[in-house]
């Protein structure tokens, strides 16, 4: 039996991974995968070397609280390399670790495949140089870069972006509304404050806070709850905050993104989610100050959004650090409700880029990717 190992270090790298084992599974073929990936994978026979939950960090300092954990997780990697290698490495996104991993494991003599493309245009420009030296082929999930790593000679290919054939809608307005006991007569304001126990910490006392400038007889509060949050820290935020007058909603993000009139969307992959489906939105990002300041010297974008990036213009706004509180929050909310113009412009934009980024199967060009590099191997 051919193995894979597989380098899913985030949420959204687990569910883009987890949809191209099912297509392989599809296919009939019985591949050993195993290495890091969430419960996601897992459900599709994936076999975990390491508790998920450790990989799931963001930000420079809280890294380094970890840093001996990934030291530790690098040397065993190494290990397997060298003991009992695999036929197929697959990195996917998580460059900060994948990188400096491809570049140990390149001598071993097996292929190296990279998944959704480090955004080297963006930052860190040196990274198409690593791709180049320390990888086989690498897919991309933006139409754009193929063109650009060729031009580095870097073997490369547009797979589509997995976000496209994942959503899916189950519910309409009707019976949302009653499942969730919404009233459908008021406007509904869908918030989303992150996947990642930090993220909750400071940003949902503050999403909380904008609530407090809306008419609660005109206005739907929803909440996302991630399933991957801590349940104490997200009820305790909320129990603290002592308001009735929201729902929170675990699961069903798709749906609540497409009923909602308005979304308040943390920065991650839950921004391009909801610029595929297409309902206005705002982006709130807010970390440690020592993570920001590092990362301010080091980023050189304009935007921290990825549909703003791939814009290339601000589509839709961004609220960064000192502007993440609840009444500028509030404030941002109010001025696209009372527009409608510019309501309905910004739906035009999203849509735009749901068209540019939807003509692929990412899983089925991935699953013919890898059994292309085992058939060579």
């Amino acid at each position: 039996m051919k193995s894979i190992m597989w380098v899913a270090g985030e949420n959204s790298g687990d569910l883009h991974s987890s949809m191209i084992l099912r297509e392989l599974k599809r296919r009939g073929k019985n591949y050993r995968s195993f290495g890091i990936g969430g419960f996601r994978m897992q459900s599709e026979g994936f076999e975990a070397l390491f508790p998920f939950k450790k990989f799931n960090v963001m930000g420079f300092a809280e890294v380094i609280k970890d840093i001996f954990f990934f030291g530790k997780v690098q040397r065993n990697l190494l290990n397997i390399f060298k003991t009992n290698p695999p036929d197929l490495l697959i990195l996917v996104d998580y460059p900060g670790f994948n990188l400096r991993l491809a570049k140990k494991a390149y001598d071993y003599n097996f292929p190296i495949l990279y998944y959704i493309c480090p955004q080297f245009w963006a930052w860190k420009h040196n990274r198409v140089y690593q791709l180049k030296e320390n990888t086989n082929f690498v897919s991309c999930i933006l139409p754009f870069e193929e063109e650009l790593l060729s031009i580095h000679q870097v073997s490369s290919k547009y797979v589509g972006h997995p976000i496209a054939e994942e959503i899916q809608l189950l519910s309409n307005k009707d019976d949302f509304a009653d499942f969730f006991q919404l009233d459908k007569s008021k406007k509904w304001l869908g918030f989303f404050p992150g996947s990642r126990d930090m993220e909750i910490s400071r940003l949902l006392p503050e999403y909380l806070e904008s609530i407090k400038h809306f008419n609660e007889d005109e206005y739907q509060f929803l909440i996302s709850k991630s399933h991957t949050v801590n349940k104490k820290l997200f009820s305790d935020i909320i129990q603290k905050s002592k308001m009735k007058n929201i729902k929170i909603i675990d699961g069903y993000n798709y749906d609540m993104m497409n009923l909602c009139d308005f979304l308040v969307v943390t920065s991650g992959t839950a921004t391009l989610e909801a610029a595929m489906i297409g309902t206005p939105f705002i982006i709130v990002y807010k970390t440690s100050p020592i993570s920001y300041f590092i990362g301010s010297k080091i980023v050189k974008i304009k935007y921290i959004g990825l549909p703003n990036l791939i814009a290339d213009k601000l589509l839709v706004p961004e609220l960064i650090q000192s502007e993440a509180k609840g009444e500028i929050i509030a404030e941002n909310i109010k001025k696209y409700l009372q527009d409608s113009s510019l309501y309905e412009k910004t739906q035009s934009e999203l849509s735009k880029i749901s068209h540019l980024l939807g003509d692929k199967s990412a899983s089925k060009e991935m699953a013919d990717i890898i059994e292309d590099l085992l058939n060579e191997k």
